[in-house]
C-alpha cells in the first residue's frame, strides 16, 4: 500500500528548500504527497492520546496568490501528483483541525521560528511534541536541499531505537540503498549486549541482510565520532528510548548531533507504530 508524506508548505525561499527535500523523500520511497498551505497561523492535530496545537511563524503565510503555483511547478516538475489538504472541520474559525492519518510528515527543525533563523542547534517545542505523540516518524529537514544516498541508524539499544532500526531496514528495502548502523558504547554494555537486542525482536536475520557496516565506538568522545556519519546519509533515531536514544533527541547528546550535523534527520518517537 502506498505510503502518504504530509508536508505543511512555506512559499518562501527556506520553504522551497523544504518542500524539495519532501519532493526527494516521496520520489525515493515511492510515497505520495499532501500539500497543505495554512491561511492562519495556527492549527491543530488531534492524536489518539494528544491534542497538539501548532503555532506557525508568520512567514508561512507570506505570498499565499503564488504558493500553490510554487508548490505545482516543483511538485510537476520533478514528477510527484501531489494533492492539496483544504481543511473542512475548524475547532474555532481560525483554527483548522489537519488529520494525521499520515505515514510520515516533513518539517524544518523549527516550524514557529522565524525564517531568518537558521540554526540546527535547536529542535522547535512544538515539533518535539508532535514527534511525541505521533505516529508517524518526522522527517526534520537540512536547512538546505541535500539528496540522501545511504542511510544510517543510531541504535543505543533501547525499544525505541530497535524501532529506528526497524524503520531503517524498512527504508532501505523501499529505496535499495545501504544501511549502516552508529553505536556509542556506554557504560559496561558489550556488543553482545546490543547484538542481543537485535536477536530479541528479531531483526537478525534481516539485520544481516541489509547492514552494510556497523560503526561501533568505544573510545573519543561522542561529538568527535559523528565524523564518521556520512554527509549524505538520511539519519534515523529513537526519542524518548534510555541511555544514547533518550539523550539525542532531548538532552545533551542532541544538541550535539543537531549542531554537528546538516544530515536529514527521521526521528521515531514513542508511538509510532514500526514498520518491517
Amino acid at each position: 500500500m502506498e505510503t502518504k508524506l504530509l508536508h505543511i508548505f512555506r512559499n518562501t525561499p527556506l520553504g522551497r528548500e523544504t518542500l524539495l527535500q519532501s519532493i526527494y523523500f516521496c520520489n525515493i520511497t515511492r510515497s505520495s504527497m499532501v500539500i497543505y498551505i495554512p491561511e492562519y497561523t495556527k492549527f491543530l492535530m488531534y492524536f489518539d492520546n494528544d491534542v497538539v496545537q501548532v503555532d506557525l511563524d508568520p512567514s508561512y503565510l507570506l505570498y499565499p496568490e503564488t504558493s500553490r503555483t510554487h508548490a505545482l511547478d516543483l511538485t510537476k516538475a520533478h514528477g510527484i501528483d501531489a494533492s492539496f489538504f483544504e481543511p473542512r472541520q475548524f475547532t474555532a474559525s481560525t483554527l483548522p483541525d489537519i488529520p494525521v492519518d499520515f505515514d510520515f510528515m516533513c518539517s524544518p527543525r523549527s516550524i514557529s521560528d522565524l525564517s531568518s533563523k537558521i540554526s540546527l542547534g535547536h529542535i522547535g517545542t512544538r515539533v518535539r511534541r508532535i514527534i511525541k505523540t505521533a505516529q508517524f516518524p518526522v522527517l526534520l529537514t537540512s536547512p538546505c536541499y541535500k539528496e540522501w544516498t545511504s542511510i544510517l541508524v543510531f541504535f543505543g539499544g533501547s525499544v525505541n531505537s530497535v524501532k529506528a532500526v526497524r524503520l531503517g531496514l524498512h527504508i532501505s528495502r523501499l529505496t535499495g540503498l545501504p544501511l549502516d548502523l552508529f553505536t556509542q558504547v556506554e557504560g559496561s554494555q558489550t556488543m553482545d549486549d546490543y547484538k542481543d537486542r537485535l536477536k530479541q525482536a528479531g531483526l537478525e536475520a534481516d539485520f544481516d541482510k541489509r547492514v552494510r557496516d556497523w560503526k561501533v565506538f568505544a573510545d573519543n568522545g561522542f561529538e568527535e565520532n559523528l565524523y564518521h556519519v556520512p554527509h549524505q546519509a538520511l539519519a534515523v533515531l529513537g526519542a524518548y528510548g534510555h541511555g544514547l536514544v533518550k539523550d539525542i533527541l532531548f538532552g545533551s547528546k542532541m544538541e550535539v548531533i543537531q549542531s554537528v550535523l546538516s544530515n536529514n534527520l527521521l526521528i521515531v518517537g514513542p508511538r509510532y507504530s514500526a514498520k518491517g
